[in-house]
């Protein structure tokens, strides 16, 4: 069996130029899985495209930084930034707050519920949960994470954790793949946490692509492509979108690289998938049938 790729966008529902680019990219077909904002400006309109293209997988992106909370502030007082309304802007204040114990795991589950539900009560099906900034590398965000996974019934949520042999390719520039590195070391107790130790929320083998943010050409696409392994199940993690009118207004450090994100796949996917045992193509909430089959075909073998 050939291994199987996940293509996520992130960022889905921040603006209508970056809706427009997953709609596009799924119907060509390179594209699988987008995850919602459920505050993002665009979020009507997000909907709007999930409930168009059924065979698109969409998740909860959960925002816990830089961004408005779905919850009435007075509910996550130690989630808030300055303005008391929004949360930190600055990942590292975020980062630096969640390590010293100032910020609440109940008030990351309490906003991870608020958030998941509002995408439920819009007639969205979730697929799996992942984090805006990657901030479930910790384990003081992925415990509460994993307990709303189980309770709302949403079966999969990201590994967030980029796979050696893609981070050895050497993408992005060096402070990134330094960072990537470092938090490599937090990878055994994601994967020791009870839910995904006895699948009860199911994940992938890796996601690549994270150090390459900010630098997915065509030719760093091809080369990941090419390094991926023959077995095994991986997402590819990008942030297609357009550089438009509305992406001026947002604050994000990917902008004119949006466009190049969405043009790589265009090229890079089609040509990948005529290649001898190109991966299989599937969306999180496909996983758990992927299971199933697994555990069929082990059952078999064994009589």
């Amino acid at each position: 069996m050939p291994s199987r790729l996940i293509i996520n966008a992130d960022d889905f529902g921040l603006t209508h130029g970056v809706n427009r680019a997953i709609a596009e990219l799924h119907e060509a077909k390179v594209l699988t899985s987008t995850t919602l904002m459920a505050t993002g400006a665009a979020f009507d309109d997000a909907v709007r495209i999930a409930l168009a293209h059924p065979t698109l997988g969409v998740g909860c992106h959960v925002v816990l930084t830089d961004g408005i909370p779905a919850s009435p502030p007075q509910n996550i007082p130690t989630l808030l930034g300055p303005d008391g309304r929004s949360f930190r802007p600055s990942l590292l204040d975020f980062i630096q707050a969640l390590l010293r114990g100032k910020i609440s795991q109940d008030d990351i589950e309490r906003e991870a519920l608020a958030q998941i539900q509002k995408l439920q009560s819009a007639g969205i099906n979730i697929t799996h949960l992942d984090t805006h900034k990657h901030t479930h590398l910790f384990p003081a965000v992925t415990r509460p994470l994993l307990q709303v996974a189980e309770r709302c019934s949403i079966g999969a949520i990201r590994q967030p954790f980029e796979q050696s042999w893609s981070l050895g390719l050497g993408h992005g520039g060096m402070i990134r793949r330094l960072q990537v590195h470092a938090v490599s070391r937090l990878q055994r107790g994601f994967e020791n946490l009870s839910q995904i130790r006895n699948a009860h929320v199911l994940t992938t083998d890796g996601t690549i692509g994270i150090s390459a943010t900010g630098n997915l050409y065509n030719k760093t696409l091809r080369e990941i492509l090419h390094a991926l392994p023959t077995e095994g199940t991986f997402e590819l993690c990008c942030h297609p979108g357009y550089n438009d009118s509305d992406l001026d207004q947002i604050t994000t450090r990917l902008r004119t690289h949006r466009d190049v994100e969405r043009t790589s796949l265009l090229a890079e996917i089609p040509a990948m998938a005529l290649q001898r045992n190109a991966p299989q193509l599937i969306h999180y909430g496909e996983l758990g049938a992927h299971a199933v089959v697994q555990e069929t075909n082990q059952v078999m073998n064994e009589s």
